[in-house]
C-alpha cells in the first residue's frame, strides 16, 4: 500500500506546476498519445514506486507496475510502464521520478549497509535518525524499512531520547529516573564516556547512545554497561559513514544520519516514445 497522502500529492503538485500548469507541453503539444518505460539504470532496491504510480494515476496515466518495492532491480531492467496524454505523463513525469528516485536510494543503500554490517555481527541494526528532509520524512523512513533498516522514532512524539541539551539541567541519573516515572516509553539516553554509560547502566536505561565515541572507546564503554545491566541495547552514532560503519558493529544499533541526508538518488529514468 502507498503511502503517500492526498494532501501531500497535492502539495507535491502543487510545487511543480504552480497555477499556470506544464506551459511548455501546454505550447508544443495538443492530444498527442504517448507511452513510456520506468527504468532502473543501476542495480538497487526500488522504493516509492508505490507513490510514483500514484503520481501518474493522479493525472489519469495508465500504470502496469512491473516490479514493487522491495524488489531488486539490475541496469536496464524495466520496473513500471505508463500510458496515456502526452502532456498527462510528462506534468507527472519529473515528481515521480523525484520520489522514486529518492527513495530508491536510500532503499539501495540501507541493504548494502545491512548486508555488509551482518557480515561481522549477525544481529546487528542499521537505523534512521531525524535528520530528514522536511515535509519528506514519512517517505524516506518507509524507504529506509523497505532497505531492511530500522526506521528508530518518527519524531518527538514517539520515542524518548535523553540527550546532552537535556542533560545540560539535570544528571544522567536524574534524568532516566524522571524518564522511567513519567513515561511509558523505552527510554534512551545519550553518553559521551565511558563513566557515563556505567550510570545510565546502573538507572537500566533501556538504550544506551554512545554517541560521537572512537570505536576503541565505544567497545569499553559497551562492555561495561552490560556487565552492570546485561539486558540493555547498545546503540552508537555519530560521525558514521558508509565507509567506516563496519568499525561500530560491536553495538546492537548503529544510527547514521547519512541514510538520509546524505544519500545518492537512484539512477531512474523515463523513456518516452508515441503510442
Amino acid at each position: 500500500m502507498s503511502d503517500l497522502s492526498d494532501k501531500d500529492l497535492r502539495r507535491f503538485i502543487d510545487e511543480d506546476l504552480g497555477s499556470a500548469g506544464d506551459v511548455t507541453s501546454k505550447a508544443l503539444l495538443t492530444d498527442q498519445r504517448a507511452e513510456g518505460d520506468l527504468l532502473a539504470k543501476q542495480y538497487c532496491i526500488l522504493a516509492g514506486l508505490s507513490e510514483a504510480g500514484e503520481v501518474f494515476e493522479y493525472f489519469d496515466v495508465e500504470v502496469e507496475r512491473v516490479a514493487g518495492d522491495g524488489d531488486e532491480a539490475q541496469s536496464r531492467e524495466v520496473v513500471m510502464r505508463v500510458a496515456g496524454d502526452a502532456t498527462a505523463i510528462l506534468a507527472a513525469e519529473r515528481l515521480a521520478l523525484n520520489i522514486a528516485t529518492r527513495m530508491t536510494g536510500i532503499a539501495t543503500l540501507t541493504h548494502e549497509l545491512m548486508m555488509t554490517c551482518r557480515k561481522k555481527n549477525p544481529d546487528v541494526k542499521v537505523a534512521a535518525t531525524r535528520k530528514t528532509t522536511p515535509g519528506f520524512r514519512r517517505y524516506e523512513k518507509k524507504a529506509v524499512d523497505i532497505g531492511g533498516g530500522m526506521t528508530h522514532r518518527h519524531g518527538l512524539y514517539d520515542g524518548v531520547i535523553i540527550k546532552d541539551n537535556h542533560l545540560a539541567f539535570m544528571s544522567i541519573r536524574e534524568a532516566v529516573r524522571k524518564a522511567k516515572q513519567k513515561l511509558d516509553m523505552p527510554v534512551e539516553v545519550e553518553v559521551e564516556t565511558v563513566e557515563e554509560a556505567v550510570i545510565a547502566a546502573e538507572e537500566e536505561a533501556d538504550v544506551i547512545m554512545l554517541d560521537n565515541m572512537p570505536p576503541a572507546k565505544g567497545k569499553i564503554a559497551a562492555s561495561e554497561a552490560r556487565e552492570v545491566y546485561p539486558d540493555v541495547v547498545i546503540e552508537v552514532s555519530g560521525g558514521i559513514t558508509p565507509d567506516n560503519i563496519t568499525n561500530y558493529t560491536y553495538a546492537d544499533v548503529i544510527s547514521l544520519g547519512w541514510l538520509t541526508h546524505s544519500v545518492k538518488s537512484a539512477d531512474l529514468s523515463l523513456d518516452l516514445r508515441r503510442a
